[in-house]
């Protein structure tokens, strides 16, 4: 899909880019505010290409940065509520402020790392299958993202992971790890956001059964000793 101009030209949007420009402390190496348009913006809009993601009521964006996708997102989705997990308390400070730029108010940051986030149930406050769906834009490999998301969602509830080319290894990898957590792979989808991007695409996992009480690991683990 390549996301249409009406879209990218959402006044939000507009002050979003501009608070990111004037930010001196941005977390990311595009913050020129037409460059992030299409690399923040575009892509992070790409996701709504997921049906369960368009029509989620609450969204996690995982390990959120400086912002990308959680924010555009919920400026695109204002009947969602989207919580921006980040476990650096620097770039949450950062959302922070371009949640206040742009004038968000369905938009949070929590800082925490998921694994914390997870442990706690969505009855006392915390994040245990508290989700409809739970994104991550450049956050690490898709065994990792899936130990992390599945905690967080709700039964039937979706992953959407933005990626680059395809690698045949780290998905099969990735499969093996949603089996293990109660999800499964839903589809794999090709996007190009705007016209010189390249392969780019949107990896959906589906929850399909309960995640086993001994996930979310100690932190660090799923990195340290990825399943799959």
């Amino acid at each position: 899909m390549s996301v249409s101009r009406e879209t990218l030209e959402l006044p939000q949007l507009r002050r979003l880019l501009e608070a990111l420009a004037a930010e001196p402390d941005p977390h990311t190496t595009v913050s020129d505010p037409e460059a992030a348009l299409e690399v923040h913006a575009a892509d992070s809009l790409s996701g709504l290409e997921v049906s369960a993601l368009a029509s989620a009521s609450r969204i996690a964006d995982l390990g959120a940065g400086a912002g990308f996708p959680g924010l555009v997102l919920a400026i695109a989705l204002p009947r969602a509520q989207v919580d921006l997990v980040e476990s650096s308390g620097r770039k949450t400070a950062v959302i922070d402020r371009l949640i206040q730029a742009a004038e968000l108010p369905n938009a949070r940051s929590v800082t925490a790392r998921a694994e914390e986030l997870a442990r706690v149930p969505a009855a006392l406050g915390g994040g245990r299958e508290a989700y409809d769906a739970v994104t991550a834009r450049a956050v690490g490999p898709l065994p990792v993202l899936v130990e992390y998301a599945a905690p967080l969602l709700r039964t039937d509830g979706v992953l959407v992971a933005w990626k680059g080319a395809r690698d045949p290894a780290e998905e099969r990898a990735g499969t093996a790890a949603a089996e293990r957590v109660g999800l499964a792979v839903e589809d794999v989808l090709s996007v190009q956001p705007y016209p010189s991007s390249r392969n780019r695409h949107l990896h959906v996992f589906r929850k399909i059964a309960p995640t086993p009480g001994e996930f979310p690991r100690r932190a660090g683990m799923a990195r340290k000793r990825p399943l799959g």
